[in-house]
């Protein structure tokens, strides 16, 4: 409270005082000029006038000041300086606003600091990454895309496409005229891959495009990352896995034809041929699974183009139940389907066969086919053992299988067929047990 009073206790002692001068001056005047009362009046305010304004003046002289230099810490504030604080020597109100003033002063201060650390963090992490990170805007007014300009490139970026050269400032168009693949790849608009180099030094790039706000202008973040290493290890890895998987089955299926050879020579030798058409029926068994084995990597390699035809639903689900048990869960779309039937057939049979092995009773195998907005989804339910994380993140990876005598290609051929139809695959476990496996196609 003591704080409160002291301004308006000083101000208030300033005015009695003055008042007593007056009051003092015009007493000594009225004993001077008996009678005479407005030459007192005249005289005491020629005197009191005077010290009156001197006083105030010299009182508000200073709280002027403190005015004008709050107003020009504010606008330095404004300008982004807070290495300005104020003094007051007095004891009242304003030297608690100016404490209040100078302690907003440090906490700006303190954030300006850290804001500044974590950029040059920042900064230092961008520039030294191995990914080419580009930032592109258009300038004010411009209505052609090809006069957008770079405003940020890291280290990576400048190396790639200019030669180590600064990029900023430069149009986005003349910076890519030596990467012909990259300008294609801006093109076919998204995310993707882009093959860069010739020959020997051939390079795959992935794309990745960012669009946001800044400043209230449009910009778009360009990623680049080389790929080539890492898809030749996957590439390595994945014809190593290959191999195994197909000399394992070969070296299944050849060494018990094989012996069922040289047995059915011996029989034939001895001259006992009642066992002959045995073994040859058991020869033929083989020798299909051996074929059908191969068949499956050799669709699996050259999936084609699927062939879009118009059928209706009812038709293609009609012949779905002629070849695998399922039972049919709500109604089907009334428009007709436009996909390719023999690789849509291919790919929900190898679905629905999976979800029969998976445990589930044959009566619990669900098939889903529903209009969802623009697009079709394709469900298949089972009551099986569902998957794990670990097998849920790779079962659609080609030649990943949980099964002894899998391929991994079902669910990897599934997703291609999908994928080639302008659609995706999603698997996920269902609530009580069993996997859901939707298709998501374009309607």
């Amino acid at each position: 409270m003591r704080f409160r009073l002291s301004l308006v206790t000083r101000w208030s002692a300033l005015v009695g005082t003055l008042l007593a001068v007056g009051i003092i001056i015009a007493l000594a005047l009225d004993h001077l000029l008996p009678g005479r009362p407005l030459a007192v009046l005249g005289i005491c305010l020629l005197c009191v006038v005077p010290i009156s304004i001197i006083t105030l003046r010299s009182q508000v002289q200073p709280i002027l000041s403190l005015f004008r230099a709050l107003e020009g810490t504010v606008t330095s504030y404004r300008d982004g300086d807070f290495s300005f604080s104020l003094h007051w020597p007095q004891n009242d109100e304003l030297s608690d606003l100016i404490a209040a003033h100078n302690a907003l002063g440090e906490v700006l201060r303190e954030q300006r600091l850290d804001l500044v650390q974590r950029e040059l963090l920042l900064d230092t992490m961008v520039q030294n990454t191995p990914v080419a990170m580009l930032l592109v805007t258009e300038p004010p007014g411009a209505a052609d895309r090809n006069v957008r300009v770079v405003v940020y490139a890291n280290v990576a970026a400048r190396q790639l496409l200019f030669e180590g050269h600064k990029l900023e400032g430069h149009a986005l168009h003349d910076v890519l005229q030596k990467t012909p693949a990259l300008v294609e790849a801006l093109a076919r608009g998204g995310d993707g891959l882009f093959t860069a180099g010739d020959g020997e030094e051939e390079e795959v790039y992935h794309l990745a495009r960012r669009n946001f706000s800044l400043n209230g202008r449009r910009h778009e973040l360009l990623l680049l990352r080389q790929l080539t290493a890492e898809l030749r290890r996957q590439e390595v890895q994945t014809w190593k896995k290959v191999i195994r998987v197909i000399s394992h089955e070969l070296n299944n299926s050849l060494a018990p034809l094989a012996s069922l050879a040289h047995s059915g020579a011996e029989l034939v030798r001895r001259g006992q041929t009642e066992r002959l058409p045995q073994i040859l029926q058991t020869i033929g068994e083989r020798t299909r699974h051996l074929e059908s084995f191969i068949l499956g990597y050799a669709r699996f390699a050259k999936l084609p183009a699927p062939r879009l035809e118009t059928i209706a639903w009812s038709d293609f689900v009609a012949g779905l139940a002629d070849q695998v048990a399922f039972r049919l869960g709500g109604e089907l779309p009334e428009s007709p389907a436009h996909i390719d039937r023999a690789q849509m057939e291919q790919a929900l049979l190898n679905l629905l066969k999976n979800a029969h092995e998976s445990g589930s009773r044959p009566e619990d195998v669900e098939l889903h086919v529903r209009r969802v907005q623009d697009v079709v989804r394709i469900d298949v339910f089972d009551r099986g053992t569902g998957m794990n994380d670990a097998v849920l993140t790779n079962a659609l990876v080609p030649f990943y299988s949980t099964k002894r005598s899998g391929t991994g290609l079902g669910l990897a051929l599934a997703r291609e067929i999908a994928e080639a139809h302008g659609g995706r695959i999603t698997l996920g476990n269902r609530e009580g047990g069993g996997l859901a496996v939707t298709l998501i196609l374009p309607a």
